[in-house]
């Protein structure tokens, strides 16, 4: 009977964790332009009230990116292209009261914000735009591509029992040059 309960509860829990995680959405737009393919996205409620408060507390914040791009192979495994990390950090100083915003990509400082608005940081965390993935020289004319980014908050305890703290999108499209 014992062995029963915890079946149904850990049944429950992750049924809950992947329900949870389906409130999250990660909107993606890849393009290609200037010879290269760019990638846009957001990903819409994750500035959640626990990620609000561990902002506020003045713990580092970090929403990590991992950006691929890869070509759909028939009756095969689909080869990966190209890929990228795109990790954007909020470090709020609870003294002066300012976000400090920085975003790498590959582990190089790509850019950095200092703002005293929200918004803004809110913005900086939760959308990637123009990050150029590859050169179109690599891909195939007139086949299909796509673009599948995984996205993940630090710290984890921003979810559910430490449970869906990822969700993972894609966004397929054909290279027509």
């Amino acid at each position: 009977m014992n062995r029963q309960r915890v079946f149904w509860f850990a049944l429950l829990v992750v049924a809950a964790g992947g329900w949870l995680s389906a409130a999250l959405s990660l909107r993606i737009v890849p393009l290609v332009r200037d010879e290269s393919v760019i990638v846009n996205a957001e990903l819409t409620d994750a500035y959640t009230p626990e990620v609000r408060d561990a902002i506020t507390s003045g713990l580092r914040t970090t929403f990590t990116y991992d950006v691929e791009l890869r070509m759909i192979v028939p009756v095969w495994v689909d080869r990966t292209i190209a890929s990228k990390v795109v990790t954007l950090s909020d470090h709020y100083d609870t003294l002066t009261r300012r976000h400090n915003l920085s975003r790498l990509v590959d582990g190089r400082v790509e850019g950095s914000l200092v703002t005293e608005d929200e918004a803004v940081a809110k913005k900086w965390l939760t959308s990637i735009t123009a990050v150029p993935i590859a050169p179109t020289s690599q891909l195939d004319p007139n086949r299909e591509y796509y673009v599948r980014i995984s996205a993940q908050v630090r710290p984890p305890g921003s979810s559910f029992l430490g449970l869906a703290n990822a969700v993972t999108s894609q966004a397929k499209f054909t290279f027509i040059p």
